[in-house]
């Protein structure tokens, strides 16, 4: 490809003389298409095509593109499959993957109606999403704008650059690439402003999704220092991809009097050179850097990591950082990916007012300083190693901010615009991730799983509860029985006789336990019905499937059996109507234990008890047990349907299934669970108020899962999969807030949506609750 003097574009391979694309749309081009995709096949996945910058290329969008492929991928590959096509330049090439199937080379105008072509002739092909900045269509902005005018499908654009009070000719330009997407999508809210107020945009086609941040389990800060030889050092950071534009004088020049009141401070430059800057200055900035080092005396207190981190490494720097400091002298830069990336480690963070940070560090996040104002920033940076109560403040309010704009909720939200853009005709289906123990093993001692979490570190001082290790018993049983992992039997002995040392003397249980393992008073002042009846629930499945353990579980099993039998009996006069209903699940696995009906007489009477209770409460229009919708409701019709299958009593199935169905027209609203929430219990004779107010928890979307897959074995046709299916999603951001709440990085759950967050704790109930409702989807039809 050569251009001559008057800027007309030569393509060797063809000799023809080329203007423009529609110049060219009569060249006798062979189709680069697989024809075995001519004919689509019924289970062949749609395609969306992603035109980006991607790696080895180093660069920002790259980096940002290959997390977007990640996740988009994890969370929908059953939904599309992304189609990467790299952007190229004749100059500029690189080696990529064999995923990839080709590139765009951006200085040739046949590539552009090549790629345009196979995308229009491909029917799998469904969507085109662009990942834009100027720079990547330099001096072929006119081939990109026909190439975007030449689609016939759908187009979807993310404009990683919106620079406000714009010339009439990029205002210009970005009026052409608006007019010819479906939907634009951008980082900031103000980005969004300036669309809108300084481009004309129409505010209904752009969508803001902040950029993504990284999920990560938090390890000790103290160790990672250690690790990475920064004992006793207080630690700044700055990293990224080296060049003027990051102004790391300003930092330099701000050190001499924070390493005079505070020695032991380290400034970590982590990052290459930006190959850009590189190729045109080789390394000047970094010298110049390194020759300020010297003259300022900082070589004990500088260090260059001048190396292109691996993502865990980076993550692990960033993790052990004690303050993070962004320096940007670029007053027009929309987003920056480093920042994202300090925020997703709870770093504190101090940084010049670009959009992004005033954006998120607005809810207390970090702290504010004016471009290149070295002595603004030494102040910030002073004062807040002199409190770190306020750090802590700040790395919490961060990390509340990230959760929010986690890759997994930017693939979320970068799915519903392709569900916009494809006018609905695109359903979403959420990929389940594969079961991850690791966060339950971790919660777990020598005595039993602990109640609490801090984030994800096990909060020891919460102690531990019986209603805690009898699910983990019931999950452990089930992953021992699917997968035969002889790794879970340590973890069951050690939720078995977690539950066998809170039986009493009176045959029933106990339920909480402070972490010196005595029983607290808090058995005293409450109600222990329901653990009681969890209890037993447990041990009827422990003793349902004891026949799989090795022979080294005989003592246990026969510990369980004594229990069992025995609180069983004790339980006789319970009357909460959830601990009558965990009872009549522990009968109806102990049944199974037995393989014959030694407890029916037992069944019988707690399904009669709640049989009273609704025909006490139930009318025309209020089919339940109660007064009221509160926690755990589930329960209670999935109870009586086991009744039903153990006595085969006609109004049991009758009861359970309109209890059940009557729950689930109140939970099940617009194509999505929305349990009932704890902060406002709906009353009997109440409007019924779908209106999100916050406090969900996962406890309720299990015990709805386990309800709905037992129904689905009655019932097969009833629809209760689909509803099945529909409530798991809630864990994976299918919710009113549209976030995950189940964290793949750590294989913990998070305590419950809040009205605006998540809650980001992950404890035992909430972790356990998830696991309960993944497993319920492992040999469903058994």
């Amino acid at each position: 490809m050569n251009t001559t003097e008057d800027g007309t574009t030569i393509d060797t391979r063809s000799d023809k003389r080329i203007t423009s694309l529609r110049n060219i749309s009569q060249v006798n081009i062979k189709p680069q298409i697989n024809r075995s995709i001519s004919v689509p096949k019924a289970k062949q996945l749609t395609e969306i095509v992603c035109l980006t910058s991607y790696p080895p290329r180093a660069c920002g969008i790259a980096t940002y593109s290959k997390d977007l492929d990640r996740v988009l991928t994890d969370k929908f590959g059953d939904t599309f499959k992304l189609n990467i096509r790299p952007l190229e330049t004749s100059s500029s090439t690189h080696k990529y993957s064999e995923s990839i199937d080709g590139v765009l080379n951006t200085d040739s105008p046949l590539d552009f109606l090549q790629t345009a072509y196979n995308i229009n002739s491909n029917p799998l092909i469904s969507l085109v999403m662009v990942q834009h900045e100027f720079g990547l269509f330099s001096q072929n902005e006119k081939y990109f704008y026909e190439f975007l005018e030449y689609l016939d499908k759908p187009v979807v654009i993310t404009f990683h650059t919106v620079l406000p009070n714009p010339t009439r000719e990029l205002k210009q330009n970005v009026a052409t690439i608006s007019s010819h997407c479906a939907e634009i999508i951008v980082m900031t809210h103000n980005s969004a402003r300036i669309l809108t107020n300084d481009y004309g945009v129409p505010p209904n086609k752009i969508t803001v999704i902040p950029h993504g941040t990284h999920l990560i389990a938090y390890d000790d800060k103290r160790a990672l220092k250690s690790k990475y030889d920064l004992e006793d050092r207080t630690v700044l950071s700055t990293f990224g991809l080296l060049g003027p534009g990051k102004s790391i004088e300003t930092t330099l020049k701000a050190l001499p009097k924070i390493v005079e009141e505070r020695p032991d401070v380290i400034f970590l430059i982590i990052g290459r050179t930006h190959p850009n800057v590189v190729k045109e200055n080789g390394e000047v900035y970094r010298n110049l850097l390194k020759k300020k080092i010297d003259e300022l005396g900082l070589q004990n207190h500088v260090r260059f990591i001048d190396e292109f981190v691996p993502l865990n490494h980076l993550l692990e720097y960033l993790q052990l950082t004690d303050i993070y400091l962004f320096t940007s002298k670029d007053p027009n830069q929309a987003v920056s990916g480093t920042f994202a990336y300090a925020l997703s480690c709870g770093c504190p963070i101090i940084s010049t007012p670009i959009p992004h940070a005033l954006e998120v560090l607005k809810n207390g996040a970090g702290k504010l300083f004016d471009f290149e104002n070295s002595s603004q920033l030494q102040q910030a940076i002073i004062d807040l190693l002199d409190n770190e109560e306020e750090r802590f403040k700040m790395s919490l309010n961060g990390l509340h901010t990230s959760v929010a704009t986690a890759w997994e909720n930017a693939a979320i939200a970068h799915a519903k615009v392709f569900e916009k853009a494809l006018n609905g005709s695109m359903e979403l289906k959420y990929g389940k991730p594969p079961i991850n123990l690791k966060h339950l093993k971790n919660m777990t001692t020598n005595v039993g799983v602990i109640q609490f979490s801090l984030i994800n570190q096990p909060d020891i001082e919460s102690g531990y509860t019986l209603d805690d290790n009898a699910r983990a018993l019931i999950a452990l049983c089930q992953h021992y029985e699917i997968t035969g992992d002889t790794s879970d039997l340590k973890y069951i002995k050690t939720y078995f006789n977690f539950i066998f040392c809170c039986f009493r003397h009176d045959c029933k249980f106990l339920n909480y336990v402070n972490k010196e393992y005595q029983f607290t008073e808090q058995n005293d002042m409450v109600n222990l019905e329901d653990a009681c009846g969890r209890a037993l629930w447990a041990l009827g499945y422990f003793l349902s499937m004891s026949g799989q353990f090795p022979e080294e579980f005989a003592k246990l099993t026969d510990k369980a059996k004594f229990v069992f039998e025995h609180s069983a009996k004790a339980m006789e006069t319970f009357q909460s109507p959830r601990a009558m209903a965990f009872i009549i699940k522990g009968l109806y696995f102990y049944n199974r234990f037995e393989e014959r009906d030694c407890l029916n007489a037992a069944v019988v009477e707690f399904a009669d008890r709640l049989v009273l209770k609704y025909r006490d409460e139930s009318d025309e229009n209020w089919h339940w047990f109660e007064s009221y919708l509160t926690y755990g409701n589930s329960v209670l019709p999935q109870a009586m349907l086991m009744a039903y299958s153990l006595t085969l009593k006609p109004e049991y199935r009758k009861i359970a299934k309109a209890s059940f169905d009557f729950l689930l027209s109140k939970i099940f609203i617009d194509g999505k669970i929305s349990v009932i929430s704890n902060k406002n219990w709906h009353q009997k004779g109440d409007n019924f108020d779908c209106q999100y107010k916050g406090g969900q928890q996962p406890i309720d979307v299990a015990y709805t899962i386990l309800a709905l897959r037992y129904f689905h074995k009655v019932f097969p046709l009833g629809g209760y999969y689909s509803l099945m299916e529909t409530a798991f999603d809630w864990f994976m951001g299918k919710n009113a807030l549209d976030v995950i709440v189940y964290n793949p990085c750590t294989g913990g759950c998070y305590d419950g949506l809040e009205l605006e967050n998540v809650n980001l704790n992950q404890g035992a109930e909430s972790t356990i609750s998830y696991l309960l409702s993944r497993l319920a989807f492992e040999n469903i039809d058994e």
